[in-house]
């Protein structure tokens, strides 16, 4: 099942009891394959079984293909490959680079186009390799690009957190590919 997350909405259930995509598509149980942010939005996968949950998740790494859409604000060069060792504070809920691996630590990386710039802000568009809590943030924002709306990394503007998940593409259980685009992604230069 594929969705579209709105932002202030928690992707699964947790102890928080707040609002959540599992809530949202109840009665039936779903099964998250992954996460998105809070405050971002766009396309998510839920599967409707245990079994099709494990399978679509060993093929996260490997054979899902996961493309964003995001503002950030100055103007990184046109295109890049990025790579990074990151490490995610669970008690701060923060994520941070950092210069070698000790545990806890694992690399991320993303590739991106601009394609549009505007008013000292950039559209880019994302392709994640890896799917690391707060990655797309932490990496442009490690290089002085935070992203739109992102307070927590630096950024000096208000508003929503300017990141969508606008392409999946993944193996469904019993055969075949499945791709999907959100054609009208919420996200805005202005």
């Amino acid at each position: 099942m594929v969705c579209i997350k709105p932002r202030g909405v928690l992707s699964a259930q947790d102890a928080s009891g707040k609002q959540n995509m599992q809530a949202l598509l109840a009665p039936r149980e779903t099964f998250p394959v992954h996460r998105l942010d809070r405050e971002a939005c766009g396309l998510m996968v839920f599967a409707k079984t245990r079994e099709a949950a494990a399978f679509l998740s060993a093929q996260m790494g490997t054979d899902f293909e996961k493309e964003y859409l995001a503002v950030c604000e100055g103007e990184p060069p046109e295109a890049g490959e990025w790579t990074d060792l990151l490490y995610h504070d669970r008690g701060k809920n923060k994520t941070y680079t950092v210069k070698r691996k000790r545990a806890g630590v694992r690399e991320a990386k993303l590739s991106y186009v601009v394609t549009e710039r505007n008013n000292g802000r950039s559209l880019l568009k994302i392709h994640l390799y890896t799917g690391r809590t707060h990655q797309i943030r932490v990496q442009f924002a490690s290089r002085g690009f935070p992203l739109v709306g992102d307070r927590k990394y630096g950024a000096k503007s208000g508003g929503a957190l300017q990141l969508c998940s606008a392409r999946l593409s993944f193996p469904h259980p019993r055969g075949g590919r499945l791709s999907f685009i959100l054609e009208d992604a919420p996200i805005s230069l202005l």
